[in-house]
């Protein structure tokens, strides 16, 4: 028996209600439809189907099994698009989670490329700043940025990005260009409340195999990543921020950058999704694209 073959019948013959107009769809003889359903209940150990001459209805098992079929089914054709490059068959409904400022810098002005190649992937973003559990919130997938805790997913690097220090011009003008990590001390920040609220915040850098902390004194804190490089851009102090975030601002001068001598190691950005070997072929392909993309715009930051 063709399990796969015997499968599809048995799907047919739910929709369609009866063997006879099941064939039809088949192109076959509807004693081929009884015997491969015959067949299937006989592998399975178990009736899928009650019969009358007036009738056709499905059992609970049937049911069940029915459902089954239909997500393998589904998945198996996914599989075959997305391995012969037919796109357009790759479809549903892809649940990402990611920071706003990644999404915003990066993603973003890059999906309706996406949405060309993919036009039957409908994609649901989830933005925040804090770090939330994939499979709880029923997230696909989750882009993250900085070094990742031990977990139970998958993780891919994709990119990376630098923490960079930067100014406006008119704030450097009035307070001077901080010449070393010391010289911070001399300077105000806006302060950016994350996971935690605090009236003074310490800036980790990490030089080469030096690690140094500094408590910055702050003028302002906000709780959300634009609003953050907008105080900066507005003179309100220095800002520590990922380099992706400010890369057309530094082009046009309204933030310039200070202590460009610090060599630090490059920080990841990670996708992550839960350990599946039935991960769904769209999820495959957003992971795919997201990698393409990520990578390509960390070439520029």
């Amino acid at each position: 028996m063709d399990r796969l073959q015997a499968m599809e019948t048995f799907v047919r013959v739910i929709e369609a209600g009866s063997f006879r107009q099941a064939a039809d769809t088949l192109n076959v003889l509807p004693s081929t439809v009884t015997r491969n359903i015959k067949e299937l209940e006989s592998h399975l150990g178990a009736r899928l189907l009650n019969r009358t001459t007036r009738a056709l209805s499905a059992t609970d098992a049937g049911l069940r099994f029915y459902d089954s079929c239909k997500a393998i089914l589904r998945e198996l054709e996914e599989a075959e698009a997305l391995a012969s490059q037919r796109a357009e068959a790759l479809r549903g409904t892809i649940k990402i989670g990611t920071t706003s400022s990644l999404a915003r810098h990066c993603l973003i002005p890059a999906l309706p490329a996406f949405t060309r190649r993919y036009p039957q992937i409908e994609l649901d973003l989830r933005l925040s700043d804090t770090t939330v559990d994939v499979v709880q919130q029923g997230l696909d997938c989750v882009i993250r940025t900085g070094a990742l805790r031990s977990s139970q997913l998958v993780a891919r690097r994709i990119g990376n990005f630098h923490w960079i220090v930067c100014a406006a011009p008119d704030y450097l003008e009035q307070n001077g260009i901080p010449g070393n990590l010391q010289a911070l001390k001399q300077h105000v920040a806006v302060g950016y409340l994350g996971g935690h609220a605090g009236r003074f915040a310490h800036w980790q850098f990490q030089d080469g195999a030096q690690a140094t902390a500094i408590g910055m004194k702050e003028s302002i804190r906000v709780n959300d990543t634009d609003a953050y490089v907008d105080a900066g851009i507005a003179g309100l102090g220095l800002i520590r921020v990922a380099s992706y975030m400010v890369r057309e601002h530094l082009t046009s001068g309204r933030l310039i950058r200070v202590l460009e001598g610090l060599h630090a190691e490059p920080e990841p950005i990670s996708v992550l999704y839960s350990y599946s070997r039935h991960l769904s072929p769209a999820v495959r392909a957003f992971v795919d694209w997201s990698a393409e993309v990520v990578a390509q715009a960390s070439k520029q930051w």
